[in-house]
């Protein structure tokens, strides 16, 4: 799979720390970089076929049609795309305006993933999204309008403004909308953004863990009496329409990652791009990449699997795990996951342990008990 990341935004989301810049001055330039990265890193998937691409960001859908496909397009020409290959393009509402989503049926992106995160407009202000209220919903009825029928949608819990009635809206509003998958995720205090500033500062109060809590247990029970399955924690499917990128990321199968700050992960190695548009486009247009490499040992690609395991419906295939791992590994992993299971956190059926509901609202505590210290 294959992951594109576009570095531009309208604006700075208060919350968000993902790298990105405000000013689109140097937008084609980037482009042709990306286009020649892909051309550089050919053969880092060593011919695999490519089940699904993904324009992340950033705000990809800052793009104009045209400038998408030739991506595509590039992508086509060094590497193998499967027949009916998931292309996802993440998009803010705002952008999704009649000729922008007419524009998109002329190129191969065949699902959205549209960043709706609320359909209040005090909320969407707090968050200083660059969509309104009414985009939000207008959004969602082009896209769906227009044709396209694999559609995610984002939303945000566990911040000050959402009121319980807040939430159940929010998450009704997709049910009726039936959107066939939802994306949810808890708000997070990330360093050096605008909210880490308010809270710090006083001007915003802290996230409530509690709140959090709560919420999320709203989110399962209603989207799960919905007809939703969360198939993985932040992640739920009508129908069985998983997102194929994100369920290959949680399987571990491998991926490359295109763009500044974009990662890449082949097994045992992690690579990153540097998160800076000006030093990227240097480097790639002098046919250098500008990248860090992690060498992965056992132990990491250990834990690696556990955590990813764990975060979905699958579980952890702990025959799997003492294939490629060993014996000893398995029977340590069992022997630190017994509390949890007593405590009904975990479930260890047909040798293969999964989160409960109750499981999940501490899985980081879970996942980080089960890690392997020493190998």
């Amino acid at each position: 799979m294959i992951y594109v990341h576009i570095p531009f935004c309208k604006q700075a989301c208060h919350y968000c720390d993902f790298h990105f810049s405000t000013s689109l001055q140097y937008k084609s330039e980037m482009i042709n970089a990306i286009k020649r990265e892909i051309a550089l890193r050919a053969v880092y998937l060593e011919d695999k076929k490519i089940e699904s691409i993904y324009f992340g960001g950033g705000t990809p859908s800052l793009l104009e049609a045209d400038e998408i496909a030739r991506i595509i397009e590039t992508i086509a020409k060094h590497f193998d795309i499967a027949d009916h290959a998931e292309i996802t393009l993440e998009a803010n509402p705002d952008d999704l305006n009649a000729a922008k989503v007419n524009s998109l049926r002329h190129t191969a992106i065949n699902r959205f993933s549209i960043g709706i995160q609320s359909f209040f407009e005090e909320d969407l202000q707090w968050m200083n999204r660059a969509h309104n209220q009414q985009e939000a919903v207008a959004s969602i009825m082009r896209v769906q309008d227009a044709g396209f029928e694999n559609i995610t949608c984002d939303l945000i819990y566990g911040y000050p403004l959402l009121t319980t009635e807040k939430w159940r809206h929010n998450m009704q509003q997709l049910i009726d909308f039936e959107i066939p998958h939802i994306s949810s995720y808890s708000m997070t205090v990330e360093k050096k953004t605008v909210l880490d500033h308010f809270v710090k500062k006083g001007i915003s109060p802290a996230m409530d863990s509690d709140q959090a809590a709560d919420q999320m247990s709203l989110l399962i029970h209603t989207l799960k009496s919905a007809g939703y399955e969360q198939y993985e924690i932040s992640n739920f499917a009508k129908n069985g329409v998983y997102a194929r990128h994100n369920t290959n990321y949680w399987k571990g199968k491998h991926y490359l990652g295109i763009g500044p700050s974009a990662h890449s992960f082949n097994g045992t190695s992690r690579s990153w791009n540097v998160s800076n548009n000006a030093k990227y486009m240097t480097s790639i247009n002098l046919d250098q990449l500008p990248l860090e490499i992690e060498e992965l040992s056992t132990l990491d690609q250990i834990n690696e699997n556990i955590m990813t395991s764990l975060r979905t419906m699958w579980g952890l295939d702990l025959i799997a795990l003492e294939s490629k791992f060993g014996r000893s590994v398995k029977d340590r992993v069992l022997k630190e996951a017994e509390p949890f299971i007593a405590a009904k956190n975990l479930i260890l059926e047909a040798n293969n342990l999964r989160l409960t509901d109750a499981g999940k609202l501490m899985a980081d505590r879970i996942m980080s008990n089960l890690f392997i210290i020493e190998y």
